[in-house]
């Protein structure tokens, strides 16, 4: 959590975080949007999971089909026409830093 400690203070304005395990990083300051990898965890944890990329490796839909879509979330909650599924649970959670190693 604390990288996205670091790309908020540094000025990131929305951060899209990728997950293949379904890690709940968030942060108060700006909007995290969670992307999974695959439908399997989209669909195992859809209270916080924003958009799931599992249809490109099903064959269901393209790259640049996900990629509009994706864009066009991005939009939608930068300008505060939706809230991120982290801001609807009004997770806040938020860690400056550590004091060992971190990946």
């Amino acid at each position: 959590m604390e990288s996205t400690t670091g790309l908020a203070g540094s000025g990131a304005n929305i951060i899209l975080f990728t997950t293949r395990l379904g890690t709940p990083t968030v942060n108060p300051a700006a909007p995290v949007i969670k992307i999974s990898s695959n439908n399997e965890l989209a669909e195992r944890m859809p209270d916080i999971i924003g958009y799931g990329t599992g249809d490109i490796i099903t064959g269901k839909k393209s790259i640049e089909g996900c990629a509009h879509e994706l864009l066009e979330m991005v939009i939608n909650i930068a300008s505060g026409n939706k809230k991120s599924k982290a801001q609807q649970l009004e997770q806040n959670d938020f860690i400056p830093w550590k004091r060992e190693i971190s990946l």
